[in-house]
């Protein structure tokens, strides 16, 4: 089991490459249920953003693991009264075994994470979706049985999806290549990050032109062009990031075995076509599935299941 006993999952870099391996082995025992683990304790969800699969696919693991789930909606608690985010994070910890936040800004998670002595798991902000990528990672892995020397290549928004990916692959030896128009790179900081995590196994590659980045690619991953909270920037970005789209094209140019990733929800048309994400290279369902099992493995390892 994975010793994360007790402790925050803010970002990816939280993790060594050992704990990724650990994690994703015992999200393939609990998939296949060559493992069973039990754990009696209470998540609490507390999303400041709309979710599906992180939503439902956090409440099932904790459910199959034995334990609760309180959605913690903030329209219905004073956090939407304006109540200072370290006090709900000193009362929550009086009542939680674990927190998961789904919110804008990493500042916010990590005052949570400061001031409530509970574990607190990043379920998504504007900076980085760790959970995320485990997922991507269980799901590349599954594919190809190995993670180290394979190449991924993303198109699109140099967003939270883009940061943890340039984390993942880097703890994972996976080269990465991330095509954006200009200024819509990933974030600096992350860049710099990454690339102190990379060892000579892993190439990073940051470029404006999406065929450089998907030629002989194994994987090819792409998400929406604009994310929760740029609804209004969409159709500015429409013709700008049109030559980012995932394919025909762009699918032919990556290794004829090449696997097509979607974080979802997608808008078919837009950064991905139709013919693509419902082709044979798709494992966008697995990949979502993976959530699940990723998180439930996530949450046994924190909170010392048995």
């Amino acid at each position: 089991m994975a010793a994360l006993s007790g402790r925050d999952l803010l970002s990816l870099a939280d993790l060594n490459s050992q704990e990724v391996e650990q994690l994703l082995q015992m999200a393939t025992q609990l998939k296949s249920r060559q493992l069973e683990l039990r754990c009696n304790k209470v998540l609490g969800l507390l999303f400041s953003k709309a979710s599906t699969r992180t939503r439902v696919s956090f409440s099932v693991a904790m459910y199959q693991l034995g334990g609760q789930v309180i959605d913690l909606n903030p329209h219905v608690t004073q956090v939407s009264r304006g109540e200072p985010v370290q006090d709900t994070a000193r009362v929550l910890d009086r009542y939680l075994d674990i927190l998961a936040i789904r919110t804008f800004a990493q500042e916010e998670l990590e005052i949570f994470a400061n001031y409530a002595k509970i574990p607190v798991i990043n379920a998504l902000t504007d900076l980085e979706h760790p959970c995320q990528v485990l997922a991507d990672l269980l799901t590349i892995q599954e594919n190809f049985g190995s993670l180290a020397k394979l190449t991924l290549s993303y198109v699109g928004d140099g967003n939270n999806v883009a940061n943890s990916l340039l984390l993942g692959c880097a703890l994972v030896g996976m080269n990465i290549r991330i095509a954006t128009p200009k200024g819509f790179e990933p974030n600096a900081a992350i860049i710099a990050k990454a690339q102190a995590l990379a060892d000579d196994r892993t190439q990073i590659l940051i470029t404006g032109d999406p065929e450089i980045a998907t030629k002989g690619a194994n994987i090819l991953y792409t998400d929406v062009w604009a994310s929760m909270g740029q609804e209004a920037q969409a159709s500015d970005r429409m013709p700008i990031f049109q030559p980012y789209q995932i394919n025909e094209h762009l699918l032919s140019l990556a290794d004829p075995e090449a696997i097509v990733l979607h974080c979802l929800p997608a808008h078919r048309g837009e950064e991905i076509t139709d013919d693509v994400i419902e082709g044979s290279h798709s494992r966008v369902w697995d990949q979502a599935e993976n959530r699940m099992h990723v998180q439930k493995a996530l949450l046994a390892s924190i909170l010392g299941a048995e």
